[in-house]
């Protein structure tokens, strides 16, 4: 059953002109316990009082377990008049926001026998993939797997964690990275880079229904783009997992 508890902000920097990462602690001090691929809700109330939540993947990076951790990260996107852009955008360190958690079976699991992950995400669904590195480096080494992400974004600066992935390709045989960048270029490409959407690279890396297991999160249409791309390509509906991300005011 997920608990409920206060989170107090002990760290925060943008990740991008219109993302914020955030590292939160408990305010009563215990760890925190979760799954990676799993996410947190966010409970407030608009102005007029009525109450609402909203929901962000835990992109901590921990054991690549269930071991708690000190730090619930999460990575905000700021919505033009969102109530939730309103509580977050304007915390400071040491204030406290109320959530609830964790939540959600988007989750790498232990039954699978497949050769190959299929990671694609846009904007902030790449937070999920980050909390699972540690893991993806325990399942390529236990199970001879492989793994490739495909990051959809607008330009190089709108790459969540870009920095980090590229070193955890350079330094994880076994996971590449493949950066899809649909309105500007690098202005110094790098080899996996493409033009276009995410579904680009998707489509290259020639999905086999034989082999893969496919994960999407992100932007509803790429979801829903990448979830056809797939069953066209003869994967079965079990073998593809999406978790959609709706910004909400």
């Amino acid at each position: 059953m997920a608990d409920h508890f206060s989170l107090k902000l002990a760290a925060s920097h943008m990740l991008a002109p219109a993302v914020r990462h955030m590292a939160f602690e408990r305010a009563d001090g215990l760890p925190f316990a979760f799954i990676p691929g799993q996410f947190v809700q966010v409970h407030f109330h608009y102005d007029d009082g009525k109450p609402t939540k909203r929901s962000y993947s835990v992109a901590t990076i921990g054991a690549g377990d269930s071991t708690p951790v000190q730090r619930l990260e999460i990575a905000v996107s700021y919505v033009d008049g969102g109530a939730a852009t309103k509580l977050l955008g304007g915390l400071q360190e040491g204030e406290t926001i109320d959530a609830s958690g964790p939540y959600g079976r988007f989750c790498l699991m232990d039954a699978d026998q497949n050769k190959r992950y299929l990671l694609v995400g846009t904007g902030t669904g790449v937070t999920p993939y980050r909390a699972m590195l540690p893991q993806i480096k325990q399942l390529i080494a236990q199970r001879d797997c492989e793994f490739a992400l495909i990051y959809g974004a607008r330009n190089e600066g709108e790459l969540l964690y870009g920095e980090e992935f590229e070193e955890f390709a350079n330094t994880t045989p076994g996971f590449s990275f493949h950066p899809c960048l649909s309105r500007e270029p690098r202005a110094v490409p790098r080899p996996n880079d493409r033009r276009g959407h995410a579904q680009v690279a998707l489509a290259e890396l020639q999905p086999d229904a034989t082999n893969d297991i496919a994960y999407l999160c992100g932007n509803p249409n790429m979801v829903d783009q990448a979830f056809e791309l797939l069953k066209t390509a003869g994967l079965p509906i079990p073998q593809i997992r999406r978790e959609k991300y709706v910004s909400s005011r």
